[in-house]
């Protein structure tokens, strides 16, 4: 029988994809008749025994949560033609990656969504994952979520303070928000809940326009040095 590449093979058998597979095999994780390969390229009898290492299984099988510092252009869930959804960022060559970190594999971006939507206008931290008990916590929890607002207009005490508390959108009052002047036409948002497009509605009830929205923060998450575009996973000693 003829041979075959072991991240063909390991594709044919529905382990992985070929790319996954070349992941994997980078890090040691696959045995071929009891030897551990790490060899691109390498080709195998069909008959051969092929096994997945622990590591390699915990890859493919694990939930992730993935910390995106979305651009301007993308929106967050399923676009309308034409519009770029925010997972298509989702690569490896876009991924920062520190020594010891999981290299990405494809698997990972199956029944990965967004937890806690960025509009087409706005960028910052998104965050995507495959766990519910995150995107339940992210969506219905109350937690705090931080941004840099940049409006046109004068800025008055009297308009903090509505800002602040007092505005209601859509027959409804918005829960006591956290507003401060950080610079002429620099303001700092954190809200814990989340309207769509609220903060654009809270700042024109006041006279005031958005012209650039960043978040920089939810719950404990800070989006830091992430460079826009890029992303990285969520630490296992991390917690929102």
């Amino acid at each position: 029988m003829e041979l075959m590449r072991l991240s063909k093979y390991l594709s044919q058998k529905g382990f992985c994809s070929r790319r996954e597979a070349e992941g994997l095999i980078d890090l040691g994780q696959i045995k071929v008749n009891g030897i551990v390969v790490t060899a691109q390229g390498t080709k195998i009898h069909p008959n051969d025994t092929v096994e997945l290492l622990s590591r390699a299984q915990k890859i493919l099988e694990s939930k992730v949560t993935i910390l995106l510092h979305k651009p301007l252009g993308y929106v967050s869930n399923l676009p309308e033609k034409g519009y770029l959804p925010a997972i298509d960022l989702i690569t490896a060559e876009n991924q920062i990656k520190k020594p010891n970190e999981p290299a990405f594999v494809l698997s990972m971006k199956k029944k990965l969504a967004v937890a806690g939507r960025l509009d087409i206008d706005s960028k910052g931290l998104l965050v995507l994952t495959q766990d519910g008990t995150v995107a339940k916590k992210l969506v219905s929890s109350g937690l705090e979520k931080e941004y840099l607002v940049r409006v046109l207009g004068e800025v008055a005490p009297l308009m903090l303070s509505k800002l602040s508390f007092g505005l209601s959108l859509d027959g409804q009052p918005l829960k006591k928000a956290r507003i401060a002047l950080l610079e002429p036409g620099l303001l700092k948002f954190i809200l814990t809940e989340g309207k769509k497009r609220q903060i654009r509605r809270m700042c024109e009830l006041v006279g005031l326009k958005v012209v650039g929205l960043k978040r920089v923060r939810i719950g404990k998450i800070v989006l830091g040095d992430l460079p826009v575009g890029k992303w990285r996973f969520l630490k296992p000693h991390e917690a929102f």
